[in-house]
């Protein structure tokens, strides 16, 4: 990792002292053609300001809009070149990377103002992107597709690849529309090379190949998007006209946004936080889990308190609650991860979860026999050997953490199933059934049958 590091750091010294050098425009354009954008927008960003408005007019708009979608923070990069130089840049971008620059930009008059000053086909298309919920397929698609006619001969689909890749180069996938611009099919790259040229193209055209409309949810379409593997998946209007197109790419990053959301709610969060987030905004999506968390806990507590009196008698008892109460929580968290993870196949039958309640009951009971009796084994080793209690005594306190360690852990298993269960069938996004919640809620139960057994079985015995 490390030499991976000083080789990437190499890279880009190398890269900015070239954008640095004197050399002629021709001889730079040539040399950086030698390196990736994403090293050469490294380079670019730790320029000074000088440095690349001089280069502006040596790069042009049509190379630095391929360096720009690398760059973190492209608002700010804009910014400093004219409203006219970065409109020019923009809409030599695909669509969808035009449209995540423009959102860097805070000032919505100024993100208008560039809109407004790219060609007409561009702004429509950063438009017609901008019209969709971020939580829609649409928000994230890409303009940047080939299209042909259903009625074209090979020779004019080639023809027409050829004419249209100028623009567009996601040539790996050539879509098909009919004769009222409905989608069609779609050819692979590969097969419209090697057809010959009487060959006719309704033979090579895949009528079973995917394809999801611009408003579906982002949420409830990418495990489904992710099985399909495609390089490219049309994206269709209500008309089931082709607008766009989602990328292996685009697919990557809905995967790791959707992650990121999840790990929030996991977390007790409403939503993902960012370190530009305002401190009240932070507070907002906080608050209303750790208020439910700290009623919760206020009933643990006073459940706790009723056992005052088996606590006053057996104060040993207290050493262990937090071994129950943790592996509690621990094994209702991971059955809450295999459980959201079951949820996201829609044609589970209730019968299939009923059955898959059961199964996460038997392995929580399995593994809590386990470890019960390792706990029963070592707890009773401890009290005798280190705390000096009659072995009679010692086996009757482990025992009882041992067996409260396999109901706690049969338990926890059955609320972390049940809970997020019970959310997605009330169309709640299962994952907000957090890791706090379900942890909270193991506590309660684990510290009744704890203390519960202690009272029944210790108090006036030791």
């Amino acid at each position: 990792m490390e030499n991976k590091e000083l080789l990437e750091n190499d890279i880009t010294q190398e890269i900015i002292d070239l954008l640095r050098s004197n050399i002629g425009a021709e001889e730079l354009m040539e040399a950086l053609d030698d390196y990736h954008e994403n090293d050469i927008a490294e380079a670019y960003e730790a320029l000074d300001k000088e440095d690349r408005q001089r280069l502006y007019g040596i790069l042009g708009a049509e190379r630095l809009s391929e360096i720009f979608p690398y760059i973190e923070d492209v608002g700010e990069i804009l910014a400093e070149i004219t409203p006219e130089q970065a409109a020019d840049v923009l809409e030599n971008m695909d669509a969808d990377d035009a449209v995540d620059a423009l959102e860097d930009i805070e000032d919505e008059e100024q993100r208008e103002q560039l809109i407004s000053l790219m060609d007409k086909d561009a702004s429509a298309d950063v438009r017609l992107i901008n019209s969709y919920d971020e939580d829609e397929i649409g928000s994230m698609m890409t303009t940047n597709f080939i299209v042909i006619g259903k009625s074209f001969t090979v020779k004019q689909a080639m023809r027409s690849l050829i004419a249209q890749s100028k623009d567009n180069d996601n040539i790996n996938t050539i879509y098909v529309e009919d004769e009222n611009k409905k989608y069609y099919g779609a050819i692979e790259l590969r097969d419209l090379i090697l057809a010959r040229d009487y060959t006719p193209l309704e033979d090579i055209i895949s009528h079973s190949y995917p394809s999801i409309k611009a408003d579906a949810l982002i949420a409830d379409t990418i495990e489904d998007l992710k099985d399909y593997a495609e390089d490219s998946i049309p994206v269709l209007n209500p008309a089931d006209e082709i607008i766009g197109v989602i990328t292996s790419q685009d697919i990557i990053e809905a995967v790791d946004d959707e992650m990121g959301e999840d790990y929030a709610k996991l977390a007790g969060l409403t939503a993902e936080e960012d370190l530009n987030e305002q401190l009240g905004e932070s507070i907002k999506k906080r608050m209303p889990w750790l208020l439910l968390l700290l009623g919760l806990g206020l009933v643990t507590s006073s459940v706790i308190g009723i056992f005052d009196k088996v606590v006053a008698s057996v104060a040993i008892v207290v050493v262990f609650q937090s071994l129950i109460l943790d592996m509690a929580g621990n094994v209702g968290t991971q059955s809450l991860a295999v459980t959201i993870r079951v949820l996201m196949d829609e044609e589970i039958s209730g019968v299939e979860k009923a059955k898959f309640i059961l199964k996460e009951m038997r392995v929580g009971g399995t593994n809590g026999l386990i470890l019960g009796v390792i706990a029963f084994v070592f707890v009773a080793c401890y009290l005798h050997g280190f705390k000096g209690y009659l072995w009679v005594h010692a086996f009757r306190i482990s025992a009882i953490v041992g067996f409260s360690l396999f109901v706690a852990m049969i338990v926890s298993s059955f609320i972390g199933t049940i809970i997020p269960i019970f959310f997605h069938k009330i169309k709640v996004d299962p994952a907000v059934a957090s890791g706090p919640l379900i942890t909270t809620i193991n506590d309660l139960v684990a510290v009744v049958t704890y203390y519960g057994l202690a009272g029944l079985l210790l108090v006036g015995h030791i």
